[in-house]
């Protein structure tokens, strides 16, 4: 479908279509084996500029949004999606600065995110705390002109390689989910330090880390927007502007997968003829492909409505992420099914498509959770009129 891309949105894609064809899809099945991070690989995305397309101007960011992300997060996921959420793992990071960090802070953070200097990683996510914030067991306390940090976050993307985290922590229990502030942590800022890289089952290319602070002292200054408090509303915020790149990542995923499963279609002989000429396959390739756009279309009116500065997007962002990441699951399996035998090789692509499209279903809140979103904003509108 024609989405009417601005020349810039067009220039920003076809780059990171580029990118992805030439430095990333060569590499995938390499990567994928090894769990090697691949800072060669994110040097080349940083000098291309991708890392500052939705950030703005005056933090050295050329301009863009949610939608311009969207585009780069798609393209390098059809490609590898370890590298991608490498990628949009750091403006996950930046986007609790974006929207309520304090002008200081913007200045003296995001430049070096938007240029790719220094990769950012978000963390919120407990052993007792994935999609209930209450369970939160790291405590901040105030102690002077510094906080003082305890406890540890779980499968934190990034975990290790970036040097800018955005942490949530407990500086109130008894408020609950009000009593949760961020603050911004440096990677080496003494007690601060890292557990074991995690054996993923996909996006093996990212890394993934739990983070441990020991008595970590964060300056004053380090404390979000100035204010203890707002962690929860801060990644609340931060959710649901990149729920939609979770989408583009499911889309970018199943798109990979499609691509690869028509072409082998048209190759593989059956029977005398190509196994493409066959009416249940031909049905399947359909339904993939519909699908997928279905769900292109609403992460992409989903970007847009975001940065258009409407005000309230939670349903519209859940649904993005749980419709893009189900259908992704749905089309890699399929891909698998058309490559038959092949399909379960690791020589083949389709099958690490299907492992890596499974994540999506689940972080950044579980599909679920994304359910419940959508149905608590419905009743909410019901309430309303």
């Amino acid at each position: 479908m024609n989405y009417f891309l601005t020349e810039e949105q067009q220039m920003i894609k076809d780059l990171a279509k580029r990118i992805a064809d030439e430095k990333i899809a060569p590499r995938a099945l390499e990567l994928d084996e090894t769990g090697e991070f691949p800072w060669d690989l994110i040097k080349i995305i940083a000098d291309a500029d991708l890392f500052g397309v939705y950030l703005p101007e005056e933090y050295g960011g050329l301009g863009g949004g949610v939608f311009e992300q969207c585009l780069v997060v798609e393209e390098l996921s059809r490609a590898c999606s370890g590298v991608a959420v490498s990628y949009a793992a750091s403006g996950l990071g930046c986007m609790p600065i974006m929207v309520l960090g304090s002008d200081e802070q913007k200045k003296k953070y995001l430049p070096d995110i938007a240029s790719g200097k220094r990769l950012a990683a978000f963390a919120a996510t407990e052993a007792n705390a994935g999609s209930d914030p209450a369970g939160m067991e790291t405590t901040a306390v105030l102690d002077g002109d510094h906080y003082v940090l305890n406890g540890t976050k779980q499968w934190i993307t990034n975990g290790g390689e970036a040097e800018i985290y955005t942490v949530m922590a407990v500086t109130n229990k008894s408020k609950g989910a009000r009593g949760i502030s961020c603050f911004i942590v440096e990677k080496d800022t003494p007690g601060f330090s890292f557990g074991k890289k995690e054996n993923k089952m996909g996006i093996r290319a990212s890394a993934t880390r739990e983070l441990i602070f020991c008595d970590c002292r964060i300056p004053k200054e380090n404390l979000l927007g100035g204010k203890e408090g707002i962690g929860f509303i801060a990644t609340m915020k931060t959710f649901d502007r990149t729920r939609p790149g979770i989408g583009a990542q499911a889309i970018g995923i199943a798109q990979g997968a499609l691509d690869a499963a028509v072409k082998y279609a048209r190759e593989r002989k059956q029977f005398g003829q190509s196994i493409s000429s066959f009416q249940g396959l031909q049905f399947m390739l359909a339904d993939m492909a519909t699908e997928l756009e279905a769900a292109r279309a609403l992460v992409y009116a989903t970007a847009k409505m975001i940065d258009s500065g409407a005000k309230n997007f939670s349903k519209e962002s859940a649904m993005a992420k749980l419709f893009a990441s189900d259908t992704a699951m749905k089309v890699t399996v399929d891909a698998v099914q058309v490559f038959g035998g092949y399909g379960y090789m690791k020589e083949y692509p389709v099958e690490k498509m299907m492992r890596d499209a499974k994540i999506t279903q689940i972080y950044e809140g579980t599909n679920q959770i994304q359910r419940q979103i959508i149905a608590l904003e419905l009743i909410k509108e019901l309430a309303s009129k």
